[in-house]
């Protein structure tokens, strides 16, 4: 399909509307990542499910999203962009409908489930649109940046439109906002989104989406289950060797498949590989971040969900400054200057909550709640744009939804390793051990940061830049004229 002209009247209205589109779809995934958190201990206690089962309501949303954000952009290109958005819009609006009428647990669950394969279809899709509407290459580097701050937003926002919503309504009401938008879109996108396909679609890739769901889906499950049934016994143990298994025979099949789910020569591009890194870090962060202290408010201290969403609020206001502001840095200086503030802010943060206890002072509690939010709200828009800095245009939908796969992922990883390490450390019930157990996580947290740091020096880098100059054009070298903004540091 031809792309939309720069020199049509009303082009640039018109792409900005189509960016609002997109950028609808990705607030109501965003916000379905963080606002059930708040509403864990309500549904707790109504479903009557213990704390692994809480870990499944966030993880089986994340994991399902992280499995098939590839799929889906595949299928975009392959079957048509608008397409391929409206089907998914079509089942997450479905699935939170279901979410909001769970008889049980594992309805819940199910329906989550639900909810994640229409919303695997959003983000990379969305990108994909994206790309190709904005083909100036600083004009696309904003577009990417305003992407990356709506993403902040809608994700720190999520736990106090949860506790408002939670503490006036009920846990139910958190799902029926994405009706509303979830329609609209549908219908935005009919009108004003024009259908796209790429000029040679990739062929699926089945054995490689399976392994990937083997992997991402036994870990997650492993790590979660294991504090319950024990870390040496034969099930974790047989769980995580099957997980070694699938993760080996991903690597070799992609490898020798002509059209692989992941193109193994996008990581020889040290931008791509950072800022896939970058992004299992920054969100497992967050994920725990905002787990352990719904936990920590709610079980420990007795606050309402909406008290609790109330104090969260600090971190979100923070991320909703600093987003617009990281995507024009990225737009401006590069993405070295963001990535270096997110980890710094995020190791801070978890060194003021490392000594958390019952009696911690509210303002030192305050002050970790806005340092991590000035930390998350810096991290979103340079991880797309290092992800596909470099990359030929018909490449960045691909190496985009590989990224937000990166933040699926980690926030999958980071509800079941940091809560799994958490509640293995507790000793008698939750509201007297909990912040003393809790240690360790924020110390998980403050590593995380580290990595972030020292990847955002490593992978926006002269040398970073060339390598990924030459993964470019290994790509596509007929497009070497036009590879995405890099927009990083030399």
């Amino acid at each position: 399909m031809a792309e939309t002209s720069t020199d049509q009247p009303g082009a640039a209205q018109r792409r900005t509307l189509i960016l609002a589109i997109c950028c609808m779809s990705l607030f109501v995934v965003g916000i379905d990542n963080t606002i059930v958190n708040v509403a864990l201990p309500d549904i707790q206690h109504d479903l009557n499910a213990s704390v692994s089962g809480l870990q499944w309501v966030i993880s089986a949303y994340t994991v399902v999203i992280a499995s098939l954000l590839l799929l889906a952009g595949s299928t975009g290109d392959r079957i048509g962009r608008r397409r391929t958005f409206q089907i998914g819009l079509a089942l997450f609006t479905l699935g939170s409908l279901l979410c909001s009428l769970a008889p049980g647990l594992g309805w819940l669950i199910a329906a989550r489930v639900v909810q994640a394969a229409g919303g695997s279809m959003l983000n990379p899709v969305a990108m994909g649109i994206i790309t190709n509407t904005f083909t100036e290459p600083r004009e696309r580097a904003r577009a990417i940046g305003v992407w990356g701050g709506v993403a902040g937003v809608s994700m720190a926002l999520g736990p106090v439109i949860g506790g408002l919503l939670v503490g006036s309504v009920g846990w139910r009401a958190i799902f029926w906002i994405n009706l509303p938008v979830g329609l609209a879109a549908m219908a935005l996108a009919q009108r004003f989104v024009p259908e796209s396909r790429a000029a040679k679609a990739r062929r699926p890739d089945p054995l490689g989406q399976l392994l990937m769901v083997v992997l991402l889906g036994l870990v997650t499950f492993t790590l979660i289950e294991a504090p319950h049934v024990g870390w040496t016994t034969p099930r974790t143990i047989g769980s995580f060797v099957v997980a070694a298994l699938a993760a080996v025979a991903f690597v070799l099949w992609e490898s020798r498949c002509a059209e692989p789910l992941i193109d193994p020569r996008f990581f020889r591009s040290v931008p791509f590989a950072g800022a896939t890194v970058i992004a299992v870090c920054g969100f497992a962060s967050l994920a725990g971040f905002l787990f352990l202290n719904t936990l920590y408010l709610q079980d420990v201290l007795g606050y309402s969900a909406m008290k609790a969403g109330f104090y969260v609020l600090p971190m979100a206001v923070m991320a909703m400054v600093c987003s617009p502001i990281s995507g024009r840095l990225v737009g401006g200086r590069g993405p070295r200057p963001p990535l270096l503030v997110a980890g710094t802010a995020m190791a801070v943060s978890g060194v003021l909550l490392s000594g958390l206890s019952a009696h911690m002072p509210v303002a030192r509690l305050m002050a970790a709640y806005v340092v991590f939010g000035i930390g998350f709200g810096m991290i979103n828009a340079p991880i797309t744009n290092t992800a596909v800095s470099g990359m030929p245009r018909s490449q960045a939908g691909v190496a985009a939804a590989v990224a937000s796969t990166s933040r699926q992922t980690g926030q999958s990883l980071g509800v079941a390793v940091i809560v799994s390490v958490v509640v293995s450390s507790v000793h008698g019930p939750l509201r007297t051990g909990f912040a003393s157990a809790s240690h360790a996580g924020w110390w998980i947290i403050v590593g995380f940061g580290l990595v972030v740091v020292v990847l955002g020096i490593l992978s926006t880098g002269e040398r970073a830049v060339r390598t990924a100059t030459r993964v470019a054009e290994s790509l596509e070298p007929t497009d070497r004229r036009t590879p995405v903004s890099t927009g990083v540091n030399t």
